[in-house]
């Protein structure tokens, strides 16, 4: 298959080769399991059940809050300790509601939704009502409800589905493991939601850097002949959803547009694997494979955990730390976000936890910019790094906005290359925050603002009619009073 270039990106030292060679292996169970409400974009998961409830493996304990939302069920058996506030794995360490669940130890499956005999034969309604149901989000990181991309297909024209298997991230081998041990796993579950989105093709694209997953998912594939797997160039942000189906199809998505509207849907491979256990299964989505890494990790590894463990509960089964990090990351070290706490849980979209130490984060001070233009070589955006945060460090969002801040997919590709070690990514990241904001409050100013007007109008008109029946009252009071008279005037 030809591949069509993509524009910049950067070569980190991705440091696969800490964790790329451990077999998955399943976490022992701990003793409690904790399970936020949100661990998805959209609306959070509305709770089901009552602290002291016994609930069992694969029951749903909160059911989805919205069209854009999922539910969340029991990773494993046992009693709702608690329905409570614990801190999220989120940079802003805030805490979130949690269902606590203390385990029983015996793993026992509630029953499950008939498996759907024949996926190819069902139509796509019944697919994306079982995936919903099923509670799965995409797991490269992004956490989308993958019920909502399936269901593209009823919306528009579609003739690609791209499954993601770059893993570009340094570190982060968690996807490569997938394809190399559940590769037919993977297979079926691309052909099932290829079907729900009426897509002829389906395309598995994987960095070249991993030539076993490469290998073994074309062996797996090798009977489909709508399927081709592709090895792309290792190159990031080569699994940047965009910047994948430039590569794979030669087709730009414009600005504030979905790859469904070029004919093209993204899922991740781990997600795939999901589907596949959902449709044939009836299995909800209760775990996911995580990989533990950086310097400061004993024993790097790819582990199997059920949703909810805490970070705390990987790193002890990797044997601790060797080293005091220096960072604590969800996900990889380019995208992802600072860790608040090793009692956060392990949630859906956690592809990754990285313990870094100083050496590998090499974190200096910030020194003047030198208008050396690297991070406008390299942005895979085409955008303009150097002015968008000059602007930026003045609170002029609107220049900003109008130089494409809000087209950025912080790679951080600008803030890695950038000699002065200006955090480019976190001053873009904070302009899109602000204008978001000041979009939410422009959209609640214009609603106030038509409420206001309706009210008004709404008063007016009362008043109007008010004066008029008034008016006609007076009018008719008149005439009846010119009617008396006349008639008690003598002839």
């Amino acid at each position: 298959m030809k591949l069509f270039p993509i524009r910049g990106g950067i070569h980190p030292d991705y440091r696969k080769e800490l964790a790329s060679e451990k077999a998955i292996v399943a976490l022992p169970l701990p003793a409690t399991l904790y399970i936020p409400l949100q661990m998805h974009i959209g609306a959070p998961a509305e709770v089901l059940v009552n602290e002291g409830d016994l609930v069992k493996k694969g029951q749903m304990i909160a059911r989805s809050g919205g069209a854009v939302s999922v539910p969340q069920h029991a990773p494993t058996s046992g009693r709702i300790q608690a329905i409570t506030q614990i801190v999220a794995p989120h940079p802003s360490g805030l805490a979130q509601t949690t269902i606590v669940i203390e385990a029983d130890g015996k793993d026992e499956w509630a029953e499950l939704p008939e498996p759907i005999a024949d996926p190819f034969a069902a139509d796509t309604f019944a697919i994306n009502e079982r995936v919903a149901a099923s509670g799965i989000v995409g797991m490269g990181g992004a956490a989308f409800p993958s019920a909502v991309k399936l269901s593209l297909g009823t919306l528009k024209k579609l003739d690609t589905l791209l499954l993601n298997g770059a893993e570009c991230e340094p570190y982060l081998t968690c996807d490569d493991r997938v394809m190399r041990e559940y590769a037919d796993e993977i297979i079926d579950g691309a052909r099932i939601m290829a079907h729900a989105l009426g897509a002829p093709k389906v395309v598995i694209a994987i960095e070249q850097n991993k030539p076993q997953a490469i290998d073994i998912m074309t062996k797996a594939a090798a009977a489909f002949a709508e399927i081709a797997v592709v090895g792309v160039p290792v190159q990031y942000p080569m699994g940047s959803e965009r910047h994948l189906v430039q590569a794979i199809t030669g087709r730009e998505t414009p600005a504030r547009k979905l790859t469904a509207d070029i004919g093209v849907v993204v899922h991740n491979v781990a997600t795939a694997r999901a589907v596949h256990h959902a449709v044939r299964f009836g299995r909800p989505l209760v775990s996911r494979v995580v990989t533990v890494s950086g310097g400061a990790v004993r024993e790097p590894n790819n582990i199997e955990a059920p949703i909810g463990a805490r970070v705390a509960d990987l790193i002890a089964f990797c044997g601790g730390f060797e080293a005091e990090p220096a960072s604590l990351v969800n996900g990889g070290p380019m995208m992802g976000q600072p860790l608040p706490s090793l009692d956060a849980p392990v949630v859906k979209g956690m592809s990754g936890i990285l313990a870094l130490t100083a050496a590998e984060i090499n974190q200096q001070p910030a020194s003047a910019c030198i208008r050396c233009g690297s991070c406008v070589t390299i942005c895979p955006c085409g955008l303009v790094p150097v002015e968008m945060a000059a602007f930026i460090r003045k609170d002029n969002f609107e220049v900003a906005a109008r130089l494409g801040v809000m087209d950025c997919v912080s790679c951080g590709s600008c803030s890695w290359v950038c000699p002065s070690h200006i955090p480019l990514v976190q001053y873009f990241n904070y302009a899109k925050g602000m204008i978001n904001i000041q979009e939410r409050e422009r959209r609640k100013n214009d609603q106030t603002r038509i409420l206001a007007e309706a009210h008004t109008q709404r008063v007016e008109k009362a008043a109007a009619e008010k004066a008029a029946a008034l008016a006609a009252k007076k009018a008719q009071a008149a005439a009846a009073a010119a009617a008396k008279q006349k008639d008690e005037t003598p002839a």
